[in-house]
């Protein structure tokens, strides 16, 4: 498709775009997994790895954004990026939410492509690649999976509620405070989930799959996207201080209202019991 030449494009045209990459992303990605065995892993960091894969995704998804919307930067987390401006369009995208699960043929990764206008985020795709699931969120037209409107959880009830998480494996300093939450989370809950890819999970908080999530360690281009699904599929999402999110928090908690509200008040209370107030 040929570049969109309205100079201020309206958000359903935003959405577009992100979704034409996100599916040209993907496909990168499912081309790869036929010889997965034979990719050459790249550490970052402690159990942070990138591939061949993540670079051409990401590729991929800069090559198609420049197309369709030549004035738009781009932030990528294998791209060199160019920081979340408050003016223009900006692309916030994450070409392999769970490398590692991609690298091992766990079946839990994704393509999490968001658009801001101004600093507002504004449309947003996740793409669920081994389940081929398109979840799609745009300010104030709702939330959808494969087409169909989705909603956040109704439970209220923190003992028969499911809770996704993430570990803060990049930063294990953060380790100690992590524990004291998960043992009360899961004292409380039905059950703790860890599946490997942040924006999936705020995907799954969004669709119902999870009443709540929450993640210490969370760059922009992980939870962009999923902060719009959640948001419009009627939930909350929030730094631990309780407030609106910001894509630079690093920590975050989200689910529908009570069991967010539920979930706040017990991982803020595991900070209290370690000294550290927010």
């Amino acid at each position: 498709m040929q570049a969109i030449s309205r100079t201020d494009p309206g958000d359903e045209e935003l959405l577009g775009v992100a979704l034409e990459a996100a599916r040209d992303a993907a496909r990168v990605i499912r081309d790869a997994t036929v010889d997965r065995e034979k990719l050459v892993w790249e550490t970052k960091g402690r159990s942070d790895f990138v591939s061949e894969v993540d670079k051409a995704s990401e590729r991929e998804i800069a090559a198609t954004i420049k197309r369709r919307l030549p004035s738009a930067s781009v932030l990528g987390e294998e791209l060199t990026p160019t920081g979340l401006t408050q003016k223009g369009i900006v692309v916030i995208a994450d070409p392999l939410d769970g490398t590692t699960n991609f690298l091992h043929g766990y079946p839990e990764y994704s393509v999490s492509i968001a658009v801001a206008r101004d600093g507002a985020l504004r449309a947003g795709v996740v793409l669920n690649v081994a389940r081929d699931e398109e979840f799609t969120a745009r300010r104030g037209a709702g939330a959808f999976l494969n087409g169909k409107r989705i909603k956040v959880s109704t439970l209220r009830e923190p003992g028969r509620a499911l809770i996704g998480t993430g570990f803060p494996f990049k930063t294990l300093e953060k380790l100690p405070l992590y524990v004291e939450q998960f043992s009360l989370v899961m004292r409380g809950t039905a059950g703790i989930r860890r599946a490997g890819s942040a924006a999936l999970d705020l995907s799954n908080v969004a669709c119902g799959r999870f009443d709540a999530f929450w993640e210490l360690v969370l760059a922009p281009w992980d939870v962009a996207a999923g902060i719009l699904m959640v948001q419009e599929a009627g939930g909350i999402i929030t730094d631990l201080g309780g407030n609106a999110p910001d894509l630079h928090a690093e920590a975050f908690v989200a689910g529908n209202p009570a069991m967010h509200a539920w979930l706040l008040q017990t991982v803020r209370r595991a900070n209290m019991s370690k000294g550290k107030t927010e």
